[in-house]
């Protein structure tokens, strides 16, 4: 329904971008146009006008405009910038007044027209127009876009909601971070550090016997505590039991 309810003035060519009204949950969002879809949807509103054009010098061309703002603006339901995107190719009584008017096409048609490009493209999965919305997120997310961004997009109230397009992917919360490609597992095999001794990456595995060194792990033991400074409160750890440091004497002058 967000798709077949846009009207003229939501497709911002200049800005790239659309507008959509009482989105999911009830809301108005933004999100973007893309640069190959300007000229055919240019194209098609050309269409459009024309179609609006005729409508008026046969006495009709009005569209339903939603909550008050018939009351409040009685010439905008014949102006350009209100009439749908995407109108219907007949003309329709509205059931909620005595008016004519042309409504926008009807959701069923577009969800006939997505399932036969489906099975045209030989794509062996149940694919709907809410399809488009999870993989609008997902590519986002291999993109490298930030989470907050794509939550934004997709008008979720809660993040929470948008997090679970990271689990779909495994990559967990921290997968998306936006200019940057995801993160991938680049490390050799053996280069975790040990206590006591830790195996360095080399030219090989130690089971392929070459290219491995050892190095002595330089880290302090568990039993012992890091050094403080002077000015550290923390207690030290001395003999299993923790005791505060020595009180030092400030004098001011």
């Amino acid at each position: 329904m967000e798709c077949v309810r846009l009207r003229v003035k939501d497709l911002d060519f200049a800005q790239q971008q659309i507008i959509v009204r009482d989105g999911k949950g009830q809301k108005d969002r933004v999100t973007m146009l893309p640069a190959q879809l300007i000229e055919p949807l240019q194209t098609h509103l050309l269409q459009v006008k024309q179609l609006h054009d005729d409508d008026l010098a046969k006495g009709h061309g009005e569209v339903w405009l939603p909550d008050a703002l018939e009351r409040k603006y009685p010439n905008a339901a014949r102006e350009w910038p209100w009439q749908y995107a995407f109108p219907s190719d007949r003309l329709s009584k509205d059931p909620r007044s005595p008016a004519t008017r042309r409504h926008h096409v009807d959701e069923s048609g577009l969800q006939k027209a997505v399932r036969q490009a489906a099975r045209a493209a030989g794509i062996p999965k149940k694919i709907g127009c809410h399809t488009f919305r999870h993989s609008f997120a997902t590519h986002l997310l291999e993109a490298g876009y930030d989470i907050r961004t794509i939550q934004e997009l997709l008008g979720h109230k809660d993040v929470k909601t948008t997090m679970i397009y990271t689990h779909v992917l495994n990559r967990g919360g921290l997968a998306a971070r936006r200019g940057q490609p995801p993160r991938l597992n680049t490390h050799p095999p053996f280069a975790r550090r040990k206590r006591g001794m830790g195996w360095r990456a080399g030219a090989a595995s130690p089971a392929s016997g070459g290219g491995v060194t050892r190095r002595k792990d330089t880290s302090p033991p568990r039993n012992t505590a890091l050094p403080c400074s002077p000015s550290s409160a923390s207690a030290t750890r001395t003999g299993g039991h923790f005791s505060p440091p020595a009180k030092r004497s400030i004098s001011i002058r």
